[in-house]
């Protein structure tokens, strides 16, 4: 669809919202304004730019860090009034350094997180164990005893999804699975894989 053949509601300053989120973890990462003319060099380059209400002018972001939005969905809301954009950032999003503007926590329910994005909680958290070190960690005890170790527990953890697979348990199953992914995750920290590289995989062979 063209931008042409749409109706968004710009305001009278000729902006828009626009809210960005990590196409992968769902992640909201920033909140930033657009005018027509940032919205079309987005589409175009396929790099988010946005417009400085401050500067008065386009801002691409990652212009002076190096960390770009690469564009990969662009929605618009019922209203025609607010944009949500879907992006693989490349590097922190936030100008102090953390990944998202919104790091800060004003309340939090004791609910988990769900889908992928328990996946990359998880990661983060095991990553967080190799930096600061916990005494009493099971992650820790892996990461102490070394890759041979991780390897090891990852191919018993192997051993036991297939037998769980085979004995038609769906509780085994979920939770030998539950298993591997642990370990196949404390493999990566430990290799320094970023788990986003995996996704860039799963999506490019889904594209094929």
């Amino acid at each position: 669809m063209e931008l042409n053949e749409i109706e968004l509601k710009f305001d009278e300053n000729g902006l828009i919202p626009a809210i960005v989120q990590d196409v992968y973890t769902k992640e909201v990462l920033m909140l930033g304004y657009m005018n027509r003319e940032s919205l079309e060099l987005t589409l175009k380059t396929g790099r988010v730019n946005f417009y400085s209400r401050s500067r008065k002018a386009l801002w691409l972001k990652g212009e002076t860090s190096g960390n770009y939005l690469n564009l990969k969905k662009l929605r618009y809301d019922c209203d025609g009034d607010a944009l949500l954009i879907e992006v693989i950032p490349e590097g922190p999003v936030c100008h102090t350094g953390n990944k998202s503007c919104f790091y800060r926590t004003l309340h939090e329910s004791e609910d988990s997180p769900d889908g992928v994005a328990i996946i990359e909680k998880l990661y983060k958290r095991i990553q967080d164990r190799k930096e600061h070190p916990v005494e009493g960690s099971y992650t820790n005890y892996l990461f102490d005893k070394g890759i041979d170790k991780i390897l090891k527990k990852v191919g018993e953890e192997c051993a036991e999804t297939i037998i769980a697979a085979k004995n038609n348990s769906p509780d085994e199953i979920r939770y030998e699975v539950s298993d591997l992914v642990y370990h196949l995750l404390v493999m990566l920290v430990d290799r320094g894989v970023d788990v986003k590289q995996i996704y860039d995989e799963l999506t490019r062979r889904y594209k094929k």
